[in-house]
């Protein structure tokens, strides 16, 4: 990926104040754009079984966004189907909660208080900023797609090549949070919410945080690290601007009374990966079991227990279950790429082919790559083995040294 050259000084949209700009508003579009649904693929996906809270979700943002300082960005909003309490912006107004996070919330004005904090992070630009200060990408970052094992538990392992996934994940620095704090609880009662909420919010951060919850500290606090004086600096804003207006508990509630009642089937997937992680693949079998039973319609459950069953060494049983993910959700390219190294396993060279190069063209993996170059090195497609092996080549670690000694022995 090449950034723009160099255009000088800028005006920040939220603040007002001087900054430097590298890249365009143009690019900030593109790459928001571009990066969006992959970043939301690497994330665990779409929460697709409610496809209403997302349309509530949405609604709660724009009503946010309309009173914000860039209200014409190309705004969306996406629940996705993470136990991961995180939520997070691209460029441009790419923005995602998580499912787990709005388990933790407790109304509609802690919903618009997640979402105002996304929306100044966009409208600020400060992905663009971070990025600008060679905090995160480089040129040619981008060539390779994630570098995946064949087989790893704890889901998708970035590894240093997803732009979007970067963008999402980073840290953002003390600055830019207690700006995305102030503006976002503007932004929060200009458009009607109870401003208060926000310190609340904090508040359950950072006792979270202070608790040592690793599901948490992996998930928002990673990127969005909570403070003493964060809660302190929102409160001090709330009582000079004046507490009071719309809370919504009831319908908040409401909406996410699905996440709610299906609670119990994704603890029990998320202890089947934890013990499958751990070696235990009868307990996680029996687990992810119980998932299933719960809520059939989870493509997640069955992608799951597929990568158990190739672990027992069952890959009949296991290609059952990749099938049936797929036929769930056939955009998740985590679930085409289980496929297809399946049915490679199984020497299915046409159908293993078909997955991996469904899977690519959503996410580029290495391992697809690799994967692929073996398959056309099989049937007999020399330049097209070689041009995979060279793309997998690229991304370095145990993937990237196979494919280049395959690529040597082929081209020597």
């Amino acid at each position: 990926m090449v950034l723009a050259m160099l255009t000088g000084c800028a005006v920040n949209p939220v603040t007002g104040e001087r900054q430097l700009s590298l890249i365009p508003e143009s690019q900030e579009l593109s790459l928001g754009a571009e990066q969006y649904v992959p970043t939301q693929q690497t994330q665990g996906g779409q929460f697709y079984l409610d496809a209403e809270l997302t349309v509530y979700v949405r609604e709660v943002g724009n009503k946010i966004a309309q009173v914000s300082d860039r209200p014409d960005l190309p705004y969306e909003f996406v629940v996705l189907n993470s136990s991961v309490p995180n939520a997070w912006a691209l460029p441009g107004g790419k923005i995602a909660i998580n499912r787990g996070l709005l388990a933790k919330l407790d109304d509609e004005a802690q919903l618009a208080s997640v979402l105002g904090h996304e929306i100044v992070h966009a409208a600020a630009r400060h992905s663009v900023q971070r990025m600008q200060q060679g905090m995160l990408i480089s040129a040619g970052v981008a060539g390779i797609g994630m570098a995946l094992s064949d087989n790893e538990w704890a889901g998708v392992i970035m590894g240093g090549a997803a732009v979007g996934a970067q963008l999402a994940l980073a840290q953002y620095g003390q600055g830019d949070e207690l700006e995305s704090d102030a503006y976002g609880i503007k932004y929060m009662q200009a458009a009607g919410y109870d401003p208060q909420a926000a310190v609340e919010l904090q508040e359950l951060f950072l006792s979270l945080s202070e608790g040592n919850q690793s599901s948490w500290l992996n998930g928002l606090f990673a990127s969005h690290p909570p403070s003493a004086k964060r809660v302190q600096a929102n409160q001090e804003l709330v009582q000079k601007i004046g507490a009071g207006g719309y809370r919504g508990k009831e319908v908040y509630q409401r909406r996410i009374a699905m996440i709610q009642k299906l609670q119990p089937a994704y603890d029990a997937h998320d202890t089947a990966m934890k013990l499958a992680s751990e070696g235990n693949f009868d307990g996680a079998l029996s687990s992810i079991n119980k998932a299933i039973n719960a809520e059939p319609r989870e493509a997640m459950f069955y992608a799951l227990r597929g990568r158990i069953y190739q672990n027992q060494k069952q890959p009949e049983k296991a290609r059952a279950d990749f099938d049936k993910a797929v036929s769930l959700y056939p955009e998740m390219f985590q679930y085409q790429l289980d496929n297809g190294l399946n049915e490679l396993a199984m020497n299915n060279l046409t159908k293993a082919r078909t997955h991996l190069e469904t899977a690519n063209k959503m996410v580029p993996t290495s391992i697809a790559y690799l994967r692929l170059g073996d398959i056309s090195k099989e049937q007999g497609r020399r330049d097209e083995a070689i041009s995979y092996y060279s793309a997998a080549a690229e991304a370095g670690g145990e993937i990237g040294e196979e494919a280049k000694r395959k690529l040597a022995a082929m081209t020597n």
